[in-house]
C-alpha cells in the first residue's frame, strides 16, 4: 500500500471521458472503443492513474486552470477501481472474440454505470469496494 496523494478531481474527469467513451461503444457495439478503454484501464490500474492517458490529460491541460486548494486523496482506491475497469473491459474484449455481444454488452454496462456515477455523482464504485475490503481484512486480522 503507497500513502500517494492525488487530486481528486482527477478520477472525476476520467470518469467523464471514460463514460463518453463507453457510451460509444455500447452505442454502436463496437470493441474499439473498449479496446482504447483497456489501455487506459491497464495504465491506471497497474502503473498509475497519474500516470494513465486521460490522468496525463487532466494532469497537463485540465489542473492547471484549476484552484490549487484542493484535499488529496490516496491513490489506492482509484488505481483499485482501474482495475476492476480493466477486468470489466478484458471482459468484453472476451465477449468480443467469442461472438457473444450479451457478454460484451453487459461487461460495458456496468462498468459504463460505475463510471458515470463518478463523474455525475463523485461517487467511486470501484474506491468503495476497496475500502470494504480494507476494512474487512483488518477485522479479519483482528479476529485472529
Amino acid at each position: 500500500m503507497t500513502n500517494e496523494l492525488i487530486d481528486p478531481r482527477g478520477p472525476r474527469f476520467t470518469a467523464a471521458i471514460t463514460t463518453v467513451v463507453l457510451a460509444i461503444a455500447l452505442a454502436t457495439g463496437s470493441w474499439i472503443p473498449v479496446a482504447i478503454q483497456f489501455i487506459q484501464f491497464a495504465f491506471g490500474g497497474f502503473i498509475s492513474p497519474k500516470k494513465a492517458p486521460y490522468g496525463l490529460i487532466y494532469i497537463k491541460f485540465v489542473q492547471p486552470k484549476l484552484s490549487k486548494d484542493f484535499v488529496g486523496e490516496a491513490i489506492n482506491g482509484p488505481r483499485f477501481a482501474q482495475k476492476v475497469g480493466f477486468l470489466f473491459a478484458t471482459v468484453a474484449l472476451i465477449g468480443t472474440a467469442i461472438g457473444s455481444n450479451a457478454v460484451f454488452t453487459v461487461a460495458v454496462a456496468f462498468a459504463l454505470a460505475a463510471a458515470f456515477l463518478n463523474a455525475a455523482f463523485n461517487f467511486c464504485l470501484g474506491c468503495e469496494i476497496y475500502l470494504r475490503l480494507i476494512r474487512a481484512r483488518s477485522g479479519a486480522l483482528q479476529r485472529a
